[in-house]
């Protein structure tokens, strides 16, 4: 069902270009309405600062392989999302990720060998140039713009909370709480058939109601205990999706077997 980032470029981005007063000291950048750059994508990356207003409307899984991540669930299905139309625009008032409203830009290492991170962006997005409208990234002195500073400091926000993600993330394989994930939906015109969906992870409920005393306080204390919860009630949300898919026509094709096939 989800499947964790590309480590060498991150989903959504088709190249990155480090922000410079030299190159792009005429440049600007544009705000919209729409993003089409999410219109076929089934999963996006959430911090756990998201949580609590991202479980409103996402199912909240985490990825399957090495280094699991947690992702709203926008899609059943791989290319289908039932949040937002295939222009981009919104279906209703859904909560758009952080990782949504940080593209094109984000803060990248220019070298390996050092930790130091610059702003970069993508140029294919349509969304910085040397356009006529937007907002100036840097002024006539070359020191960034206002508007660049306030893009700078929501990318540096979106570090610091992936850095809580990680150490969240962390917590959970310390414990071995995650489990392979499996949720079975049936149709109510073929209910002895019903679409089967893996791929992903979730905590497993189990190992969680045997967690010591000592540490669900500990984890109740620092916030973590609310984010699992937040994570386990979201799940319910999955059959909403599937209903949603197959009232905008986007329900999923049964196999052999009468399981949905998502490519992971």
């Amino acid at each position: 069902m989800a499947s964790a980032p590309n480590p060498q470029l991150p989903i959504l981005y088709s190249q990155l270009v480090p922000l410079n007063s030299n190159d792009h000291l005429g440049w600007k950048g544009r705000t919209t309405d729409k993003a089409p750059w999410i219109a076929k994508q089934h999963a996006i990356p959430l911090t756990v600062e998201e949580f609590p207003v991202a479980q409103r409307d996402y199912p909240i899984i985490f990825s399957s392989g090495e280094r699991p991540v947690p992702l709203a669930l926008m899609g059943l299905n791989e290319g289908v999302n039932v949040f937002f139309d295939d222009e981009g625009k919104p279906l209703g008032t859904p909560y758009v990720p952080a990782y949504v409203r940080r593209y094109p830009f984000l803060l990248a290492k220019l070298q390996p060998d050092t930790d130091s991170l610059s702003l970069c962006f993508d140029p294919t997005s349509g969304l910085v140039g040397d356009f006529e409208d937007g907002e100036r990234l840097f002024n006539d002195d070359k020191t960034p713009s206002d508007h660049c500073q306030q893009l700078l400091n929501f990318c540096e926000k979106f570090e610091e909370a992936g850095g809580k993600t990680q150490l969240f993330m962390e917590e959970l394989a310390k414990a071995d709480l995650l489990m392979d994930g499996e949720i079975s939906i049936q149709r109510r015109d073929n209910p002895e058939q019903p679409f089967t969906y893996r791929g992903f992870r979730m905590v497993n409920q189990e190992k969680l109601r045997e967690l010591r005393g000592d540490q669900l306080r500990k984890w109740n204390e620092n916030g973590l205990l609310p984010l699992i919860f937040a994570h386990l009630f979201s799940l319910e949300l999955m059959r909403n999706i599937f209903a949603r898919q197959v009232e905008q026509g986007k329900g999923p094709m049964a196999g052999a077997n009468g399981a949905a096939i998502p490519q992971a």
